[in-house]
């Protein structure tokens, strides 16, 4: 019996998730930690909206969930959210705060076997239907703008810019150059610190990304030219991500593992747009003239190949 009340319970999610948005990012936290797997439902197309059909295609709406790390589980669902509830049992119901005060059908099913709703905390309430009317409403001209007063200035023709990168495609480029990984971690503030005047905040996301000259490579890739990379990374997870993401988009690499320095991670602490802090993971000393040996060697092969 103790077993049972000490079992960490599967908590259960449901929505449209038109836009993933930082209250969904809190939500999802706040049930992973209520349990030890967390089953999300996404609501189909023709339930969306209450109805009234959804703004973001299903298979893409679920593509969102499932790139979240809190989510254990996520599938599209086309029948009563009640009806998934009462055949999958989770201990747990969560529900974001605006709901509490709300007529919540899903706690008729949950009392017929003994679970639980809970509501996340946190007062701010996001609409994934307004923030679209807001991106959308938002001025196309402000994401592409070409600087004409600059190339006249300079005598840089758009036709000439356009037979620059079709050349790409032709070319062969060597890289060589630091690998660093960029991570924006986004918080929420909590407040300040009664200890010292620090302000207080909760991590609600991480992302990452590569940087350096790994971002080089990769966008040279982009561009459509062959591109080798050379680079020294630490035996961790920050060079199985670059690795991972310069193999992505079709970069031949030869990295490096050093044992006695850490990839370089460049992290900033960021909250309503503005960065709060940065941290550098990195090491400035030399590599070891064996390792430097290797990585002429793999230089050597590189332009070779």
């Amino acid at each position: 019996m103790d077993g049972l009340r000490t079992r960490k319970p599967t908590v259960f999610v449901s929505g449209d998730f038109n836009v993933l948005h930082p209250g969904h990012l809190r939500l999802f936290r706040h049930a992973r930690e209520l349990g030890e797997r967390l089953l999300v439902a996404v609501l189909s197309d023709r339930l969306a909206g209450k109805g009234m059909g959804a703004h973001v295609p299903e298979d893409l709406r679920l593509e969102g969930i499932q790139s979240n790390s809190w989510v254990d589980e996520a599938f599209i669902v086309d029948e009563p959210v009640t009806d998934v509830i009462e055949r999958l049992r989770p201990d747990v119901v969560c529900k974001g705060k605006e709901h509490e005060s709300q007529f919540n059908p899903e706690l008729a099913v949950l009392d017929t076997y003994g679970g639980l709703l809970s509501f996340s905390s946190g007062e701010t309430v996001f609409s994934s239907l307004d923030l679209l009317r807001q991106e959308f409403s938002e001025p196309q001209q402000r994401s592409i703008s070409i600087p004409h007063d600059y190339l006249e200035r300079h005598g840089i023709a758009t036709s000439r810019l356009r037979d620059l990168l079709q050349r790409f495609s032709s070319l062969t480029i060597c890289v060589v150059g630091d690998l660093i990984v960029d991570e924006y971690v986004t918080c929420e503030p909590l407040g300040m610190s009664q200890e010292d005047p620090t302000l207080v905040v909760t991590p609600v996301d991480t992302t990452r990304f590569i940087g350096g000259a790994g971002i080089v490579a990769a966008h040279g890739a982009g561009l459509g030219a062959q591109v080798r990379f050379v680079s020294v990374g630490g035996n961790d997870v920050f060079l199985k991500f670059a690795t991972d993401e310069i193999e992505a988009v079709g970069v031949n690499h030869w990295l490096l593992k050093d044992d006695s320095r850490p990839t370089t991670l460049k992290q900033r602490f960021r909250s309503k747009g503005m960065t709060l802090l940065r941290v550098n993971h990195l090491r400035q000393g030399a590599i070891s003239a064996p390792l430097q040996t290797q990585l002429l060697e793999c230089l050597e092969e590189a332009m070779e190949g």
